[in-house]
């Protein structure tokens, strides 16, 4: 996103996204899609990428998932339109969208493999993250694990969720548990739901992915055990950013800190959200 943005399209358009990472889809009323929909339009008429992004996003998909609160018919056509705009403009995330749309073929993008490759390259190249993992994955089917690793880094150093989720995985499966701990955790605060999700299994079991001895000896001496208190706050927080994926819990160490860290005390998610994340630009 560009690092300047004019404030009032750009404070429309974040205010509307709050109110779209509320609740699941079903959970809207026909007023609510409404209202999103309404200033999201406006702000992206008024130019701001991310609302334009957002609007893309729409019109692939539809808004409102019941009958009750269906406010807009998906419309792959719009919807490659305005991500043809964003690539022109250089946008990575446009170049990474209009990728995908040459790659599954839908809108006015025929499907065209080679084509789609391109664009991902070039967004990974100007730092989509989602790219980024698109070459990974590649790289990694292709055999070529450490080009694979590379742009698995590359978008967990921009605070890339699922990239953070891969790594630590890896991390945990080589048998390097502290590492993948450790970037589990930090995947936590980038808002991956699956870094939360493992982080409450651990403390919910004992262990990670295998239910041995030779696991949870190589755990327990880093503080990794059934922990109740833990477990129910990597719950609610998991349970938090399946519904708004957009939060960023900077504050994660101080009121969820990893072993042998005591427990703080906490009133809930909303200790460990970083004051006014939505001010920062956003996809």
């Amino acid at each position: 996103m560009p690092a300047s943005r004019d404030p009032a399209a750009y404070r429309l358009y974040i205010e509307a996204r709050k109110v779209w990472r509320s609740k699941i889809g079903w959970q809207f009323t026909r007023e609510e899609a409404t209202r999103i929909l309404t200033d999201v339009k406006k702000a992206a008429d008024l130019g701001d990428w991310g609302a334009r992004a957002l609007m893309a996003h729409f019109y692939l998909r539809g808004l409102g998932v019941l009958e009750s609160n269906h406010v807009l018919d998906a419309d792959p056509d719009k919807s490659v339109e305005i991500v043809r705009m964003a690539a022109k403009a250089m946008q990575p995330w446009g170049l990474y969208d209009l990728g995908v749309a040459y790659e599954h073929g839908y809108g006015e993008a025929h499907y065209d493999v080679d084509l789609a490759w391109a664009y991902y390259l070039r967004a990974a190249q100007l730092g989509s993250p989602e790219a980024q993992m698109a070459l990974a994955q590649a790289y990694s089917a292709a055999g070529r694990r450490g080009d694979e690793v590379i742009m698995l880094q590359c978008a967990y150093q921009q605070g890339h969720g699922p990239a953070a989720y891969k790594l630590a995985v890896k991390a945990g499966v080589n048998g390097r548990y502290q590492e993948g701990i450790r970037i589990c955790q930090e995947g936590v605060k980038f808002g991956s739901s699956e870094c939360a999700r493992d982080l409450r299994i651990m403390f919910n079991q004992g262990y990670w992915d295998r239910d041995s001895d030779e696991e949870k000896d190589a755990l327990r001496p880093l503080g990794i055990k059934v922990d109740a208190e833990r477990e129910r706050r990597y719950s609610a927080i998991y349970d938090a950013l399946e519904i708004n994926p957009d939060l960023k819990l900077s504050r994660l160490d101080l009121i969820l800190p990893l072993p042998p860290a005591k427990l703080p005390p906490w009133s809930g998610v909303e200790d460990a959200v970083e004051p006014e994340s939505y001010d920062k630009p956003t996809y």
